[in-house]
């Protein structure tokens, strides 16, 4: 009924939302312990696209004709909402586009519904304070909602903000002795059932709604509700949102589901969850429902009492189903101060998010930057912008993280066949006139450039000393044509150079670089441009006497190398299982075989 609040629909939409998608999940879901029902985030987003096409008239009184009309429009455009979610939902799970929700990773879930809590709170203060406002939509929506309760603070309800805090000072404690002293309690207090009976009871007898105009739930219909459709002319309106809200939704059942899944020993399957919720929203849609998803409180409370198996929905469902039958509209005084705290103290465990940060910080400074863009973003601009922001610079990272990978030089251990960076191992060595090289991320267009300017730094390939290389070149074939001529008409030995290789072995020291291995262990894929690349590097290589070695490559970069022509340049002898092979080879054809100590090369 809290969060019915939330999507700005009458509170028995709420109970209804309550019932039906339980009933469906506990029969096509695979998360033993979750709940699903109303949440939060996911009321606050639906809410925002009721008001944007159903807003609140300005003169409204809520016992009027018209008031029956505006809630007939708006549960159908949020049954809508939860429809069209409900067939995005199957048609994800015929492609089978289980794993989407993987992009939405820890920083970013626990960031957005953090900063979501925010928005719900703001949203909350006009029904704690008793303000009757219109509900501001779109970005800075929560600054504007900020500005108008500021504006408005001389016409607070002094009888609802003395509610309110009532409320508060029982709830806060309470809720926090239930988190305390969970392993001590058989099950939690139910202080929230506890402050509505208390409340409807003295509003009653009292009469705060007639003595203090105070706001209250009003009737609430026994029964079940008649199937009606949805608005389906809303459709392309509610679109856009309507994707976020799906995206959301699913993605934080499916880590709740995945959280209690593996502290329990048990698996759960993404594709199956999307069938679950989508069924759950389709059907409940007619039923004059809201978009459903996992909760995050009740959810816990199921665990703390003993829930083990989606049997559990049923029992929970059956209470729902007899406030709907029976006890129902004997809530017709609840104020609806006492939902909008409801709402705020359920979201604690949101807001103690905080508490992450200084540990992620410590643990990667990458994420801590996601989970405060995504935060910021939210915050500021809106929920489902916010989100797409944090997704996008989330994918940002990556990104970097690939084009800026290490390229590191490998030396050997003595008396081994390990191979490790020589900046962080001081007893490794290099191989006198092999450079063994790795690169620690995927060789794409992205970075290709980084890769080249890494390689080339490393091994000298310098514009320079190619072009230099290739007049040394031409000049000794031009000698040798010489020399050859002048050897037949003279009947003289030719004495210049038998070949180009011998020519840049004279050429090049001990010391200077001879060959060149390549450690592929760690390129997980090569595109057009990485292979291409490779191709260019290995002509540039032959151009200034190195030859080009590969070790490690797993079978689909092999297979594009291969396809782009590689070995036409390349010996195809030179590809390795290992890099130890790959040196003890090089070293036959120098005729200088491995050494177990190190010192003999130097």
């Amino acid at each position: 009924m809290a969060f019915a609040l939330l999507t700005s629909v009458a509170p028995i939409f709420g109970l209804y939302t309550s019932f039906f998608p339980v009933v469906m999940y506990m029969i096509f879901g695979t998360g033993r312990h979750v709940s699903t029902g109303t949440f939060a985030v996911v009321s606050l987003m639906t809410g925002s696209v009721v008001e944007q096409l159903v807003p609140t008239p300005l003169a409204f009184n809520s016992s009027s004709s018209e008031a029956a009309d505006l809630e007939a429009q708006r549960i159908g455009v949020a049954s809508a909402v939860a429809l069209l979610s409900g067939i995005i939902m199957l048609c994800m799970f015929g492609l089978q586009l289980g794993f989407l929700s993987t992009y939405l990773s820890e920083p970013i879930v626990k960031a957005f519904t953090s900063a979501a809590a925010f928005h719900v709170t703001v949203s909350q203060l006009q029904s704690m304070l008793g303000l009757r406002l219109p509900r501001n939509t779109g970005s800075f929506s929560l600054f504007k909602t900020l500005a108008l309760v500021m504006e408005n603070l001389s016409h607070t309800n002094m009888a609802e903000l003395l509610i309110s805090v009532v409320c508060l000072a029982v709830l806060v404690p309470v809720k926090e002795v239930n988190t305390r002293y969970r392993h001590r309690l058989r099950t939690p207090i139910p202080v929230e059932i506890l402050m509505v009976i208390i409340a409807t009871c003295v509003t009653y007898f009292s009469s705060l709604d007639s003595n203090y105009n105070i706001e209250i739930v009003g009737h609430i219909p026994a029964g079940f509700p008649k199937p009606q459709l949805p608005a389906f002319h809303t459709f392309p309106a509610i679109a856009g949102d309507t994707i976020a809200i799906t995206f959301v939704g699913y993605a934080v059942s499916v880590s709740l589901a995945m959280i209690y899944a593996d502290k329990h020993g048990y698996s759960i399957h993404p594709n199956q969850e999307l069938l679950a919720h989508g069924i759950s929203n389709t059907v409940s849609s007619f039923f004059t429902c809201f978009p459903s998803s996992a909760t995050l409180a009740t959810t816990n409370i199921l665990e703390s009492a003993g829930g083990y198996t989606q049997l559990s929905g049923l029992f929970t469902s059956l209470v729902v189903l007899i406030v709907l039958l029976v006890i129902g509209p004997l809530f017709y005084f609840l104020p609806k101060a006492v939902l909008a705290c409801i709402n705020v103290t359920s979201l604690r465990q949101m807001f103690l998010q905080f508490q992450d940060l200084p540990e992620l910080w410590r643990i990667s400074k990458l994420d801590f930057m996601v989970w405060v863009i995504t935060w910021l973003s939210v915050v500021v601009l809106n929920v489902d912008l916010g989100l797409a922001i944090g997704v996008l610079f989330s994918m940002m990272t990556v990104i970097c993280r690939t084009q800026r990978a290490d390229c590191s030089v490998l030396g050997w251990a003595s008396n081994t066949e390990i191979y490790r960076p020589m900046e962080n191992h001081r007893k490794c060595y290099e191989v006198p006139g092999v450079k063994i090289l790795t690169y620690n991320g995927p060789i794409y267009y992205g970075n290709r450039s980084f890769f080249r300017e890494k390689m080339s730094r490393v091994l000298g390939l310098t514009p320079e000393k190619i072009r230099s290389r290739e007049k040394a070149k031409k000049a000794l074939e031009k000698r040798e044509r010489e020399a050859s001529v002048s050897s037949v008409e003279r009947g003289i030995a030719n004495t210049s150079f038998s070949s180009v290789n011998e020519f840049f072995e004279s050429e090049t020291s001990e010391k200077d670089v001879q060959a060149v291995l390549i450690d592929c262990s760690r390129v997980i894929f090569v595109d057009v441009a990485g292979a291409r690349l490779f191709t260019q590097m290995c002509t540039e290589c032959q151009k200034i006497g190195v030859h080009v070695y590969l070790a490690n490559c797993n079978e689909n970069v092999l297979k594009i190398l291969t396809s782009s022509g590689l070995m036409s340049h390349m010996n195809p002898q030179h590809i390795f299982v290992t890099v130890h092979d790959a040196v003890l080879y090089i070293q036959q054809q120098r005729e200088k075989p491995l050494e177990t100590n190190p010192t003999v090369w130097v």
